[in-house]
């Protein structure tokens, strides 16, 4: 039997949620940056009466920036996981892990979210 079996396990399930939230955020990554060549398209068979005029060099650095943030969420969850399993089985008293890194983590993906809404608003606003 695995000792603290329980605690390994809790640890393991962080780990996978982690590891589907980075697999989101780079899907929504990949979205975004097409979603740049979709309107460049649609813009170009409209002969340019759309209501957004697509920049498609800021759709592809968010979706790329998405991406990379995706990979570094991977990695960041990976280390946590080794160190969190070492530290259950060590039997010296160990602070949690800490927070500030998952915080920053949160920051970037609320700043992604933000221009990209600033940036679709702005872009719907000056058309009208």
């Amino acid at each position: 039997m695995i000792r603290n079996f329980s605690d390994h396990a809790a640890n393991e399930r962080t780990f996978l949620a982690w590891v589907r939230t980075a697999i989101a955020v780079m899907g929504f990554g990949f979205v975004v940056e097409r979603f740049g060549l979709f309107l460049q398209t649609m813009a170009a068979t409209a002969g340019g009466h759309l209501l957004i005029h697509p920049t498609p060099r800021f759709s592809g650095e968010a979706g790329l920036a998405l991406i990379v943030l995706g990979l570094v969420m991977v990695a960041v969850a990976t280390l946590r996981l080794l160190k969190t399993a070492k530290d259950i089985d060590s039997p010296e008293e160990h602070a949690g892990p800490g927070s500030r890194f998952d915080l920053t983590l949160a920051v970037l993906v609320f700043l992604l979210g933000g221009s990209l809404f600033a940036y679709l608003g702005l872009n719907l606003l000056g058309a009208s």
